[in-house]
């Protein structure tokens, strides 16, 4: 409004007068500023910008006055209230604080993406951008998607910067419920493994913990997914529950000052650390902040805002990373029956891996920990046991390749000898683990190793690591990560645990961020009566069908068959089912869903179609509509559906046979922790 009485003052007053001691050129140049402040969305007084999503459904209001702020409506309506953000640093600059716009600038961004070994083999992504240049050098920016909202800082400044503190708010001024995952070391909160279920509680309500990302927060007409991307150099974001303004605050690992080293596997871990979050050098851009807005929970297990914000490819030529199938043996400690050797880290059981693995077509095998002496922390000397040249030379004979496990510090100290060594003994790749924190210096850690390992050519599953920031995109050769409350837990799982709840909640947020190394395909399925935990024989909690439905429902590039091999014969209807989906997609939709009930994902494949669902311990009867197929073909669909007394006996299902086509519904009964899987050709 502002803006227009003053283009219509400017025209009545004709080109000929002078009001207050202003010429007519003065007042034009006044006009034309004024309207361009206006199409940029900022106030009159030059302290609110804004900017707004494609759709125009997402606005963000920034707020420049004591303090930087920000403010996110849906449809009009508040869901994030004004929340602040700044930077402190070592020389006393707070950036944000009083800030001094010297400009704003607004652009559109429309990219295709290309996606290798994603959840979409390409997707478009669109934004409006807005971007606030500060006196000192420093900038934020904000970006409004459809999907949500992001913003960074960045400097030009040269030198080193040294960063005290950040705050980065998301107030909501509601007492809303959250899906919040604390941390588990309520003495060191942030050293662990980013594993645990999440409670579902009011804001007020929340633990005096930490927790790690990510959250969700349910607004009502739309939930908000607080994530992080593009983390790089700069430790990653827990959150802390703000009771009084029913907020979220976000929290840094310091910097490292001292570590020390665990005796059994040399992990490195914190002992003291420094009065600061981050050293960085020269002119940079810092993580984005992203908050994913979604009004349908279908939406977010495909919400694709984490890899379109992560930095691009830095590997060149991406056709040499592979995803797969491995056949596993940690999970079921080495569980071999009837065969007449003794079953352990040992050449014999190996090879009986490599051959099951050949004879069902799974391209890899991993030799988890054992293969080196953990207490060593030398992973370039291979225990006595293991011939490793012979077992890599007996895989490659029946096309299944070798995947060595190691620690993270391991393989960072030894890492261009062990790159160079098991690269030319025919390796594949690592399973890195026991990161356990994410601050700086562990950060730079993991872009060190995935760099390295892009010039050798191996892949990495990140095992015992934080949530994905969209390394996978920035190096596709990480495939896959941990981060999850996965199968191992089960093994030691106390009581209360529920799996099933969490099989049904995690997909909705953890994998919003990125793909899940979860670790399923337990052939022993217990009902919640029967369920124990049980360390060399596990069982999974759920049927044979939730097993089955977890291949296709997870992002998973590089998926386990966490059984013995021996615990797979007599289930090769099973077997082959699981070997045949895909774990590099094309195209994913989520068919139907709702977060802690159940979902339903489906996969396309060059033209095939791989559907799953999950169920919680509450039975369900669900009509799934094939809308998302195509027009114009019919399919032969193979369903595997949980038997009439899968409630009792969880690995009870049966295999029905239907011809199906887009627009067709087919009713599915999911047993109590059940599930369904089928295949459409």
């Amino acid at each position: 409004m502002v803006c227009i009485l003053d283009i219509l003052f400017v025209g009545i007053i004709g080109d000929f007068c002078v009001i207050n001691n202003l010429t007519v050129k003065t007042l034009k140049l006044y006009t034309i500023l004024t309207l361009a402040f206006c199409l940029l969305g900022i106030n009159a007084n030059g302290k609110e910008y804004g900017v707004t999503s494609p759709d125009g459904k997402i606005s963000v209001t920034v707020l420049a006055d004591d303090n930087l702020s920000y403010i996110v409506k849906y449809d009009g309506d508040v869901i994030v209230d004004e929340s602040e953000i700044s930077m402190t640093l070592a020389d006393g600059t707070v950036v944000g604080a009083s800030p001094r716009i010297t400009s704003a600038k607004k652009r559109n961004i429309v990219k295709t993406i290309t996606a290798p070994l994603y959840r979409q083999k390409e997707f478009v992504s669109e934004a409006n951008e807005l971007t606030l240049k500060m006196k000192g050098g420093f900038s934020v920016i904000f970006r409004a998607y459809n999907e949500g909202v992001a913003y960074r800082f960045a400097t030009t400044q040269k030198g080193e910067t040294v960063v005290m503190s950040e705050t980065a708010e998301v107030n909501f001024g509601k007492d809303n419920l959250a899906w919040l995952p604390y941390s588990t070391n309520e003495k060191n909160q942030m050293a662990m493994a980013f594993q645990n279920f999440y409670d579902n509680c009011r804001l007020s309500e929340a633990k005096d913990i930490l927790a790690f990302l990510p959250v969700t927060v349910d607004c009502g007409e739309v939930k908000v997914t607080v994530m992080e991307s593009d983390l790089e150099s700069y430790p990653g974001m827990f959150i802390s529950v703000d009771k009084e303004k029913k907020g979220l605050d976000g929290v840094f690992a310091p910097y490292p000052k001292k570590t020390d080293f665990y005796p059994w596997r040399v992990q490195e871990y914190v002992t003291e650390t420094e009065n600061f979050i981050a050293k960085t050098t020269g002119p940079r851009n810092y993580p984005w902040r992203v908050l994913a807005v979604t009004s349908c929970d279908t939406q977010l297990p495909v919400n694709n805002l984490v890899y379109a914000l992560a930095s691009p490819s830095r590997i060149e030529d991406t056709s040499w990373i592979k995803g797969g199938q491995v056949a596993w043996d940690w999970w079921n400690d080495w569980g071999l029956s009837g065969v007449d050797f003794v079953a352990g880290i040992n050449m014999d059981t190996y090879r009986y891996y490599i051959d099951f693995a050949s004879a069902n077509g799974i391209g890899n095998v991993v030799l988890d920990e054992g293969w080196y002496n953990p207490k060593s922390g030398d992973m370039l000397t291979v225990i006595p046991e293991l011939d490793l040249a012979e077992l890599i030379a007996y895989g490659k004979e029946r096309n299944v390749n070798i995947i060595l496990w190691t620690v993270f510090n391991v393989l960072d100290s030894q890492l261009e000898e062990a790159c160079a060594k098991y690269k030319e003994m025919g390796v594949v790749g690592f399973k890195v683990d026991f990161l356990d924190r994410d601050d700086q210096t562990a950060v730079e850690m993991d872009y060190r190793i995935a760099d390295a390992c892009a010039r050798h050519k191996l892949t990495l599953d990140y095992h015992g690591f934080y949530k994905p920031t969209g390394l996978n995109r920035t190096y596709p050769n990480v495939i896959n990560f941990e981060g999850v409350f996965g199968m191992e837990e089960v093994k030691w799982a106390v009581p209360g645990t529920d799996m099933p709840l969490y099989d049904v909640t995690f997909p909705f947020i953890r994998m919003a961020s990125g793909p899940v190394d979860y670790t399923p395909g337990a052939m022993t399925n217990a009902s919640k009566a029967d369920f124990q935990a049980i360390y060399y024989n596990p069982m999974s909690m759920g049927t044979r069908c939730h097993q089955l439905a977890a291949y296709i429902v997870h992002d998973s590039p590089l998926t386990m068959l966490c059984d013995a091999p021996t615990n797979y014969k007599g289930e090769e209807e099973c077997v082959e089912f699981i070997t045949s989906v895909p774990t590099v997609i094309d195209r994913t939709v989520i068919p139907a869903g709702k977060i802690g009930e159940y979902i339903v994902s489906a996969r396309e494949k060059d033209g095939k179609w791989y559907v799953g669902g999950m169920t919680s311990w509450e039975a369900r009867d669900i009509e799934l509509c094939f809308d998302f197929l195509p027009e114009g073909r019919t399919f032969e669909a193979v369903f595997f559906v949980d038997g009439v007394n899968a409630d009792k006996q969880g690995e009870d299902y049966r295999v029905e046979k239907k011809t199906v086509k887009k627009g067709d519904t087919v009713k599915i009964h999911m047993a109590s922790g059940g599930g369904f899987a089928a295949r459409l050709d």
